[in-house]
């Protein structure tokens, strides 16, 4: 990957820092904001710069379309950090415990060796998934759910989310104090969240299935 200008590096920081708070990568009108851009074509003259450096790669018709490409993030882990994870492999979280962290040992099953950014936001875990609440988008009983570990999301996502001692996959909708968890599943009612009564958090983002069976 070739050499950055401070400024592309600053950048390509945005997008990474933005795909890990909200599960996307940032706007060209996000970008100006951030660096006080006049115009909209500054930021995409810096975009188009760091594809042909490697750092990303553009997508068409999209307005978050950018990608981070493999090396770009590898360059921004810590070497040893990033060492350790192609070691250990991603790990598989099986049943978790009540009040327990997600990634606490007794959640962990097995790890498994696969390339956490062969997904978009690169993951963190594998969930184990349980039911069929989630089958008419492909999210079947049995199968793993690569997850992008983070606290934000937006309408329309599929989360992780931790309701009170309980984790469950939905699709997120948010207004106001009210959330509501939607199941891709016609049998199954949304389960409505006030977020005044009920301890609520979001774990991370689904993004990626590994068919059960298929590893």
């Amino acid at each position: 990957m070739k050499s950055l200008t401070q400024r592309q590096q600053q950048i390509l920081d945005l997008i990474r820092s933005t795909i890990d708070k909200i599960g996307m990568p940032p706007t060209r009108a996000d970008i100006c904001d951030h660096f006080n851009f006049r115009s909209p074509t500054a930021a995409e003259d810096h975009l188009r710069a760091l594809e042909r450096k490697g750092s990303i790669e553009l997508l068409a018709g999209r307005s978050r379309g950018i990608r981070v490409l493999d090396k770009a993030m590898d360059s921004g882990m810590d070497s040893t950090a990033a060492r350790i994870n192609s070691l250990a492999g991603l790990p598989l979280i099986g049943r978790v415990a009540a009040g327990a962290p997600i990634l606490a040992e007794q959640n962990i099953e097995d790890h498994f060796q696969l390339d956490p950014v062969k997904f978009h936001p690169r993951a963190d875990y594998l969930l184990k998934v349980h039911g069929q609440s989630m089958k008419d988008v492909g999210i079947l009983d049995g199968d793993l759910l690569a997850v992008h570990s983070t606290r934000e999301a937006h309408n329309g996502q599929i989360v992780v989310a931790r309701l009170e001692d309980e984790v469950t996959v939905k699709r997120f909708h948010r207004r106001g104090h009210k959330i509501t968890l939607k199941a891709e599943n016609s049998e199954y009612q949304p389960i409505i969240v006030d977020l005044r009564q009920t301890e609520f958090v979001i774990e991370g983002l689904g993004v990626g299935v590994i068919r059960n069976g298929s590893l």
